[in-house]
């Protein structure tokens, strides 16, 4: 395996604390657009990084202010390191589109439909064809780019009409051009946190087949079960759409599990299901679009998803909605503070960590109390603003700082107390470099890209905000599955599956072409180097969600003659153990949800649709939604 670039200069990306300034980072990968093919070369072994974190910022000001599987790789290209350095050999670029883990479903825009056309997969996840909306994404160097970005796992903001695209592209010239904008909450008009209507009982649920024989689809696979072979797992329930969505379609966010209700929220509904059956638990409507979701639910079971202000295309995605998953009950709702400035933008992203939920965008960020909506912070009026949060365990936020030098960006990550929003240390990173996913909290692996030069890196932190390591991906194609959807002014920071990570191991899945099984690999999170490689089963491939008490949680994709499955990959390596085996018989069934979230709870494993679209009203209809698996 090949060696990340050493002999970084000083001040390259280390944290600096309270003990002063620290030292160097690793060099980053690709991002974007597709390079010119060249050999890949061998760079030199990494040099230490052995700075203190830098100090934290004073508190934030009171203030407001404010796409599916896998694709088939390409020959890669070379680009060269950073400060002219040889390229480091690896990855190819995490493929981005709509936000799982969780269950939570990532999804890219489907075509025709005002959105930016992804690279779409064929029938049995065959190799999918090129779109033109996304350019395509860069890998490490010495790796080709991809076409078009993946989705995957969960998505909690997804399509966006296509009115915003050229809006998202100039916006993405000043957001990318490495100035930073001082831009103030308006103070008018603060929202006071309100309680709102109770939910409706259970909506006339979706069509659900319970798989046993008695269903209401088609003959043959719509009776779910009647083809289960032994050994296989039981198909508990299936959903079709019962929602009237408007003509572009509605993207799906979950599923989540909560107890034995399993969750979904699409349009303009929120709806619990039991999750031994199917059955509706409960229905909730808000009163526009719904555009965010955090990637889970606070431990109490309770959420805050984020709707439109209005309709039409200029709507912005401000409205706060707590709901408890677990009965469908209402609570506070609030409008984050308006934007305002020249570049004043309102695609907030949500998060949640411990009693806290933020909202951030490119232009504001908040915290609130989850038990009462109360403001409990905002990003500072000025120095380095936090745009993103990352949640879980601990708040992590991404910030842009001001750089002096229009060509010049400056983003820095760091760990901020929920309750007072004050960082508790921040890493720099090297300029021109950005934050471009979390892929983990705790322990902390952050990916980041250099747009300009397309590179990528994957590195993990110390819990004090000290570089630990640089992943050493060596000459594999790698490309987690993102979420993120189409964000305009805003970024999503967690919603990938492909990776996962425990204490002192980092899991990602390679990429390989169709029917070619491709691997896990682990990774030393103290060196970056790789420990060991599990491989799929068959001719299929898989894919980390999460962990699993100390195993790996892995889904394995179907293929057109096998059921997927559900497996656990043991903390040393070695094959994985399957926990459920997916009917061969509904392959195809599982084979065409677009996009899919994925959650796994109590013995349950659920998958959705991404995004759900159709032709006509009939055909709207028989769109298949969620369905359950277990023993």
């Amino acid at each position: 395996m090949t060696q990340p670039p050493s002999n970084q200069p000083p001040g390259f990306g280390a944290p600096e604390g309270p003990e002063g300034p620290s030292q160097g980072t690793p060099a980053v990968p690709p991002m974007p657009p597709a390079p010119p093919a060249a050999a890949p070369q061998t760079p030199p072994a990494p040099g230490p990084f052995d700075k203190a974190p830098e100090p934290p910022q004073g508190p934030p000001a009171a203030a407001p202010q404010t796409p599916p599987p896998a694709q088939a790789p390409q020959q890669p290209p070379t680009a060269p390191g950073p400060y002219g350095q040889p390229p480091q050999p690896g990855y190819g670029y995490p493929q981005q589109a709509p936000q799982p883990g969780y269950g939570y479903p990532t999804q890219a825009p489907q075509p025709g439909y005002g959105y930016p056309t992804q690279a779409q997969p064929g029938p049995y996840g065959q190799p999918p064809q090129p779109g033109y909306g996304y350019p395509g994404q860069p890998q490490y160097p010495g790796q080709a780019p991809y076409p078009a970005p993946t989705g995957g796992g969960s998505n909690p903001f997804k399509g966006k009409p296509g009115v915003i695209i050229a809006a998202a592209a100039a916006a993405l010239l000043l957001i990318g051009g490495g100035t930073w904008f001082a831009l103030s909450g308006d103070e008018e008009d603060k929202p006071v946190a309100q309680p709102t209507a109770s939910p409706t009982g259970p909506k006339p649920s979706e069509s659900v087949d319970q798989g046993d024989g008695s269903g209401d689809g088609d003959k043959g696979p719509e009776d779910l079960n009647a083809g289960r072979q032994p050994g296989e797992a039981k198909i508990n329930w299936m959903l079709k759409n019962n929602v009237d969505l408007p003509k572009n379609g509605s993207d799906v966010l979950g599923p989540w599990i909560v107890g034995d209700v399993v969750v979904k929220a699409m349009y303009k509904s929120i709806d619990g299901y039991s999750l031994s059956d199917g059955s509706a638990k409960w229905h909730l409507d808000v009163p526009f679009e719904l555009c965010a979701a955090p990637p889970a639910p606070a431990a109490d079971g309770t959420m805050v998803f984020a709707h439109h202000d209005k309709a039409g295309d200029r709507a912005k995605c401000t409205q706060l909605q707590q709901v408890d998953l677990k009965t469908g009950k209402a609570g506070w709702k609030k409008a984050v503070p308006k934007a305002s400035g020249l570049f004043a933008f309102d695609d907030n992203t949500l998060a949640i960590s411990g009693s806290t939920v933020t909202a951030a965008g490119t232009s504001s960020a908040y915290g609130f109390s989850m038990a009462d909506g109360r403001q409990l912070f905002a990003s500072p009026s000025s120095g380095c603003k936090p745009y993103a949060y990352a949640g879980g365990e601990k708040l992590i936020a991404a910030s842009s700082c001001p750089s002096g030098d229009v060509n010049k960006k400056q983003q820095q990550i760091g760990e901020v107390d929920p309750n007072t929003g004050k960082a508790r240390w921040n890493y720099k990173l090297p300029a021109n470099w950005e934050v471009d996913r979390v892929y983990s909290v705790n322990p902390l692996v952050v990916s980041a890209t250099q747009r300009d030069e397309k590179k990528w890196m994957v590195f993990a932190l110390t819990a004090d905000g000290r570089l630990r390591s640089q992943i050493q991906g060596g000459s594999d194609k790698f490309a987690p599955k993102c979420g993120g959807s189409f964000v305009v002014f805003g970024k999503n920071l967690q919603g990938c599956v492909g990776v996962a990570a425990d204490a002192n191991t980092f899991y990602m899945a390679t990429e390989t072409s169709y029917g070619t099984p491709n691997e896990v690999v682990a990774f030393d999170l103290n060196t970056g180097k790789a420990k060991w490689r599990s491989k799929a089963p068959g001719e299929q491939s898989m894919i980390p969600l999460r962990m699993e008490g100390p195993d790996v949680l892995v889904y394995v994709d179907p293929s057109y003659d096998k059921g997927g499955a559900v497996a656990t990959v043991a903390p040393t390596g070695g094959a994985p153990k399957v926990l459920l085996q997916h009917p061969a018989a509904t392959a195809q069934i599982e084979s065409t949800y677009y996009d899919p979230g994925y959650a796994y709870g109590n013995g349950t494993f659920v998958i959705t649709a991404g995004r759900v679209s159709a032709l006509n009203d009939k055909a709207e209809k028989e769109v298949k939604t969620m369905m359950a698996f277990s023993k």
